[in-house]
């Protein structure tokens, strides 16, 4: 690629002698550029930032916070608004709050916050609500002195006095794994910072099994057991296969530890007598590429979810514990081409499923033996789902339920009786009246006529009769994942202002089926962008919005999508929000010693294969930036992002700024530099961003208070 030329000297080296400058009008910063070719399949790409991907280099780091810095001073205007925000959403939060005690061998296990503190406490009562409490952990006393501070993977002991738990500092997804004495209080260390978090205990409790993360890949690709009684570590289980991570836990029925490997297209599990740890792992199921499958243990037979028999939505079948391969396999649930089979829960006296019909959930209800029935709900679009049931001998369901215009409940439901007990409804404190806001389902049609669902909410005496209302399309559409219609308190500050809030529930996601989610991966990928922009489209036709007021969000792989659907129709959105985005997916891809990525190519493709890497080009956010107007947009990222390395954000940003034509829009980008994926780790100090974020789109709508 030719260099580009100021003055007669080439721009690479005019930038190698000043790492950065700002352009004289805004004083946005420019990163230098470095010429770096990288030539496959006949195809040479230059990736002038290239050189950001070393976090050890201070010009790295002097960048990221000139990024900063310059986002300050362009909202600095709307300092008093984030202050506002932040007020108005903290104070909608009831600060002393707590789970939903479930109860567990005797003991009722909830975790709690006090006032303003960032971080849980860990609690049970044993035997009755009414007893004294224990804490088992006060995560507020561990995070002190950390930037970011995570607990994961809480495990009890069989004797009911001991725990384990996972601890991260850095926000790299890698824990430490320590055990506690209930008891005396104290903390052994079990591992080095390599770990997933979470951990199982033998039956008899003298051992403990975990899973090791490559630190430089982050694929958890290793099962280790540790020995309480000589502080001794053994290497049980190493999956080789690059595509595969591993996992291990122990069955419902706590008659089995597990051992899990799992790719995008296929499964394998182990099972091990949870009271003979030391023994050999059987395999269940030998991998077969295709073959989803997952497992639980009940009475005398393993039950399955399994693809098996081309059954693309999924069905239930069992096989006796002795006899565990797939010619043993006996339908419980047949498959249904209309409906998901999403998940189950097992019951002495009961089947439960969770099921998708026309992109709703559905729990079904079956006695063992006898006829099936469904939970009723009401609302033309919600989330329901099956929640804490660790017994078998359970007299009812835990199930949740929200909309967007319900507050989420924890519920009760009687086998027997049939009645439902609330038994936490979510407080929104300073007042929620219901009746004020109105959801519902629309549908767009996409290019080639499938019809794609979005679920709306906003504040009836707020939505323009004539139109346009300020609107926030959000979307995410990979891996399966679907987001789901549910309550939020935070997003009150947009809709009573004025905002419309949508849901694009795009291919790529589940939302319709397993075949929803194939058709929008692959060689399929694109329509995942196109029916976003369909469901843009349909907003502005149906008068809700208007390019001038349409917002888009998404994040990680719903960055990519925020940066594909910007290249392909900028001019339908006024501004949008990339939160920790993949958009520079053919180079990472490429790479397979960047995290995720040998797991994840039967969701993108290898790029290797130049057929692949054609399609996959012709999308990636980065390297189709192009000379072009683009809407103004706010990119945020974190140093320590273990998903998507800060780099490809950063470049992104880059190239953006050199390529749009349009110099008075605004580009931004925050860098939080002590956090990663998730963002801040404190429950309040992450809705510090919240404000920030929703000062971005209520600035672009000159909503100043």
């Amino acid at each position: 690629m030719r260099q580009k030329v100021i003055l007669g000297l080439s721009f690479v080296a005019f930038m190698t002698q000043c790492t950065m400058k700002e352009t004289p009008n805004t004083g946005e910063p420019i990163a230098k550029e470095v010429a770096h070719e990288m030539t496959i399949h006949g195809d040479t790409r230059n990736d002038e930032y290239y050189w950001m991907r070393d976090r050890d280099n201070p010009e790295v780091i002097d960048y990221l916070n000139a990024e900063n810095t310059y986002r300050e001073k362009i909202m600095k205007g709307t300092e008093n608004l984030q202050d506002r925000l932040y007020d108005e959403i903290v104070g909608r939060i009831k600060k002393d709050d707590s789970s939903v005690p479930y109860l567990l061998d005797g003991y009722y296990y909830y975790t709690r916050f006090e006032g303003d503190k960032e971080y849980p406490l860990y609690c049970r009562k044993k035997g009755s609500l009414e007893a004294e409490e224990e804490v088992m952990l006060n995560v507020n006393d561990m995070a002190e002195g950390h930037a970011y501070y995570q607990v994961a993977g809480l495990s009890i002991h069989p004797n009911k006095q001991k725990i384990a738990f996972g601890e991260d500092t850095v926000s790299r997804r890698i824990y430490t794994i320590y055990t506690k004495d209930l008891i005396t209080g104290e903390i052994t260390q079990v591992t080095e910072g390599e770990c997933t978090g979470g951990s199982t205990w033998s039956a008899d409790g003298n051992y403990l099994f975990y899973t090791v993360k490559d630190v430089k890949t982050l694929r958890s690709n290793t099962i280790k057991r540790w020995s309480a009684a000589d502080n001794s570590t053994k290497t049980i289980f190493v999956e080789e296969d690059e595509t595969f991570s591993c996992f291990v836990y122990k069955s419902k029925s706590r008659k089995y530890l597990m051992i899990g490997s799992s790719s995008t297209m296929s499964d394998e599990h182990r099972f091990l007598a949870a009271d003979n740890p030391t023994g050999e792992f059987t395999i269940i199921q030998p991998r077969e590429r295709g073959l989803e499958y997952s497992t639980s243990h009940f009475g005398d037979h393993f039950y399955i979810r399994t693809n098996a028999q081309n059954a693309t939505n999924f069905k239930l079948v069992k096989t006796p514990v002795n006899a565990t391969t797939k010619e043993h396999w006996m339908d419980v649930l047949a498959h249904d081409e209309n409906v998901l089979f999403s998940d189950m829960e097992l019951f002495k006296d009961y089947l439960v499923t969770e099921e998708r019909s026309q992109g709703l959930v559905r729990i079904r209800i079956q006695p063992w033996g006898g006829e099936a029935y469904y939970l009723p709900f009401d609302e033309e679009t919600y989330t329901a789902y099956v929640g804490n049931n660790p017994s078998f001998d359970q007299k009812h369901l835990r199930y949740g339920y929200t909309s967007l215009t319900t507050p989420g409940s924890v519920i009760d439901y009687d086998f027997a009786s049939g009645e439902k007990t609330v038994r936490k409804e979510q407080e929104v404190l300073g007042g929620y009246d219901k009746s004020k806001y109105e959801t519902k389902r629309i549908w767009a049609t996409a290019d080639d006529g499938e019809k794609v669902a979005m679920s709306l909410v906003y504040r009836k005496d707020l939505l323009r009769e004539n139109g346009p209302n300020p609107t926030l399309l959000y979307g995410y559409g990979s891996y399966g994942y679907t987001i789901d219609p549910s309550f939020s308190s935070v997003r009150l500050s947009l809709l009573d202002r004025g905002f419309v809030y949508a849901i694009a529930h795009i291919r790529g996601s589940q939302y319709l089926g397993r075949p929803w989610y194939e058709d929008g991966k692959m060689f399929n990928k694109i329509n995942t962008f196109t029916d976003f922009i369909a469901c843009g489209d349909e907003l502005v036709k149906q008068g809700y919005s208007a390019p001038e007021t349409l917002m888009a969000m998404g994040g990680s792989a719903g960055g990519l999508l925020m940066g594909a659907v910007i290249n392909m129709r900028p001019d339908l959105f006024r501004g949008v929000i990339a939160a920790v985005p993949f958009v520079d997916v053919v180079t990472t891809m490429l790479d397979e010693s960047i995290p995720l990525t040998t797991g994840e190519f039967d969701e993108w493709g290898n790029p290797k294969n130049k057929e692949s890497y054609d399609y996959m080009l012709s999308y990636s956010p980065y390297d189709q930036v192009k000379a072009q107007d683009y809407p103004a947009l706010l990119i945020t990222t974190g140093l320590h992002d273990s998903q998507v390395q800060y780099w490809e954000p950063a470049k992104w940003m880059a190239r953006l700024r050199k390529m749009r034509t349009d110099k008075d829009e605004v580009l931004l980008m925050y860098c939080n530099m002590e956090t990663g994926h998730g963002g801040a780790s404190g429950r309040f100090e992450a809705l510090r961003e919240t404000a920030m974020e929703y000062a971005f789109f209520l600035d672009l709508m000159e909503i100043k208070s």
